[in-house]
């Protein structure tokens, strides 16, 4: 990350923290279908206030696949309440627009998010939210957590929580309520200085 960007209200160290969740399967995917965001969480935190100060949600309803029996399982998420969603297209608009996603930095839970928009965005032609180079501005906080815990090997965010001493909120696999959670850990993070500035 290269730093805290200001928001355009003025207040500096806002940072959108990311976690989705797309359409997955037991074992391959279904002929044609492939793998495509359903859902965005997106809790901003304020660095230098260290709070959380924003929780978000959006829904996104798929165009090339569909929620498998699997997937709900796993997310909580079915194929009807992801209807109710808006397309891939308008939810990046979303981010730019409400979130600032071009210009705030932001973080996820390992890289998997980031390089989900990317393919995405290439396979729609549908500009990145993030920006034309998302890893720029993009943390690994799992990466961070792994260095600052002194681990050998990088944990789940669930473990991460219990290591942290930090109760999982909500919903396991369920993008909100796992980016309020890593949004926690940031904070966590931050308060020992870790946090890169």
């Amino acid at each position: 990350m290269e730093g805290t960007a200001a928001a355009p209200d003025g207040r500096p160290g806002l940072l959108n923290v990311v976690d989705v969740e797309a359409t997955c399967w037991a074992g391959q995917p279904p002929p044609g279908a492939v793998s495509e965001i359903i859902e965005i969480g997106l809790p901003v935190v304020d660095l230098r206030a260290r709070v959380r100060v924003g929780r978000h949600r959006l829904l996104v309803r798929p165009a090339r696949s569909t929620v498998s029996a699997f997937c709900t399982e796993l997310t909580g998420l079915t194929q009807a309440e992801a209807e109710t969603g808006v397309s891939f297209a308008e939810a990046c608009r979303a981010l730019a627009r409400e979130h600032d996603a071009g210009r705030r930095p932001w973080a996820s839970w390992g890289d998997y998010d980031r390089r989900q928009f990317v393919r995405q965005c290439r396979a729609t032609a549908v500009p990145c939210p993030f920006g034309h180079a998302p890893e720029r501005t993009h943390t690994d906080a799992k990466a961070v957590f792994t260095a600052a815990y002194g681990l050998s090997r990088k944990p789940g965010m669930a473990r991460a929580l219990g290591l942290a001493g930090l109760p999982l909120e909500g919903r396991h696999h369920r993008g909100d309520d796992d980016a309020w959670n890593i949004a926690a850990l940031v904070l966590d993070l931050a308060g020992r200085g870790a946090w890169p500035a």
